[in-house]
């Protein structure tokens, strides 16, 4: 399981800015690709070869400029809970605040690395300015310019040099099924319907509290661990505090697994943070089933069943090669059947393509269809490969890479599709010089 990184800090230190410098992109803030405005505060980010999970907290207190002391208290006491590691920003133009002692005081109870950052060192003046920082007892004041860059990099050296690589795990071989979901969707009541009148064989794997609860599931013929996310609401109040709560613990979730069981309520359909934790899936490579919950309460007429899978997979776009299953966990409806689709994808997902069947295939409908012309350039694809990498990854060679546009790359993941079974599977595809 990767190791999560939040950012915490009064309003204005420039958290997001921060954000942005570490998983080295701007368009995090507004992504096209599904998801919501909300994804712009979960990112991955990779330093010299140590990849972990990056999350803004700032969006996620409500109110841009008018923020109270409460709900920042929430918000980082959230934080403390569920990262493995802090990154406390402060602002050295503003200097030592109160708030920002209040944030100090929470942080220094905390049994966590903490990483005190000030933020907008800009000269070597300021780099006085910000010994201030040291009456937080915190430690070693860490100085930055998240605009510039500058500071960043001995930052980052910092933290990963904490981080806890992660422990041997006896059942590598064993799928890992998360079930995921908005609160309140039955999660923990899928996973107690499954375990059933077969509790005598349930082990726990050893983990922390704060790690989604991992039961082995061995029955039926199937011999899985199961992630569950339940339990989410244990310390939130209000919506904004569910919501960021859920969003971390479903990432650890989502990282540590190999398929996900992404759960919708019938009765609401596909809510904006159930594409939010479908983008987090996506990113992260995992399979994917979608479980349509609480279906015994939903009227039927003659092609219901239709129209609800053609509006999930319709809001999904444009990642729709997903199977829907539609489930009633009160009334242990279909759920073998959800697990019998979970163990195709996990198995889908670790299919490798032999080079010449992928080229003898694909080369001819490349040809019939090629690429379209780019600045009056022909660009011609001469062969692909498959990466040994866990996620299914394909190799284009060409000659002109860089012109190959978005819609001829969904064209090629469309087709891969077709000849190859790769539902509920994210498909990556890169484009190199040959």
């Amino acid at each position: 399981m990767g190791n999560i990184v939040a950012i915490v800090g009064r309003p204005n230190v420039g958290k997001s800015t921060f954000f942005n410098r570490l998983i080295e992109r701007k368009e995090a803030i507004t992504d096209d690709t599904a998801g919501t405005t909300r994804d712009r505060h979960y990112g991955k980010c990779e330093w010299n070869g140590v990849v972990f999970s990056t999350i803004d907290t700032g969006g996620y207190v409500s109110g841009s400029d008018d923020v109270f002391e409460a709900e920042i208290r929430k918000q980082v006491g959230l934080a403390i809970e569920e990262a493995d590691s802090i990154l406390f920003l402060v602002d050295v133009h503003h200097g030592l605040t109160a708030m920002d002692e209040s944030i100090a005081k929470m942080l220094r109870r905390a049994k966590k690395p903490v990483l005190l950052v000030a933020n907008k060192v800009d000269d070597n003046a300021r780099q006085y300015d910000a010994a201030v920082f040291y009456g937080l007892g915190l430690g070693e004041v860490h100085c930055i310019s998240a605009q510039s860059g500058a500071g960043t990099g001995e930052v980052l050296d910092e933290l990963v040099k904490g981080f806890t690589k992660p422990s041997e795990v006896e059942e590598a071989e064993i799928p890992k099924f998360a079930i995921v979901g908005k609160p309140n969707v039955g999660k923990s009541s899928f996973v107690n319907a499954l375990l059933g009148r077969e509790q005598n064989i349930v082990t726990p794997i050893a983990g922390t509290t704060r790690d989604p609860i991992n039961t082995r599931w061995h029955v039926f013929g199937f011999d899985v661990i199961l992630l569950d996310t339940a339990g989410i609401r244990k310390k939130a109040k209000v919506d904004e505090d569910i919501e960021f709560y859920s969003v971390i613990r479903s990432i650890r979730a989502i990282e540590d697994s190999d398929v996900c069981f992404l759960m919708l309520d019938a009765q609401e359909g596909v809510q904006q943070q159930d594409l939010h934790i479908l983008s987090i899936i996506q990113k992260n490579g995992k399979g994917v089933v979608v479980l349509v919950n609480k279906w015994d309460l939903v009227e039927k007429g003659t092609n219901t069943m239709k129209a609800f899978e053609a509006d999930v997979k319709h809001r999904m776009e444009p990642f729709t090669d997903v199977p829907v299953i539609f489930i009633s966990v009160h009334e242990k409806q279909r759920i073998l059947k959800a697990m019998e689709r979970g163990m195709q994808v996990y198995e889908d997902r670790k299919r490798r393509i032999p080079t010449r069947k992928l080229n003898d295939l694909l080369l001819p409908i490349i040809e019939r269809q090629p690429p379209p012309m780019y600045k009056a350039k022909q660009v011609s694809i001469k062969f692909i490969g498959q990466l040994p990498v866990h996620v299914p990854t394909f190799v284009f060679y060409c000659n002109l890479p860089q012109y190959i546009r978005p819609a001829y790359e969904r064209f090629l993941e469309n087709r891969l599709r077709e000849l190859f079974s790769f539902t509920g599977v994210p498909i990556r595809l890169f484009f190199r010089k040959k």
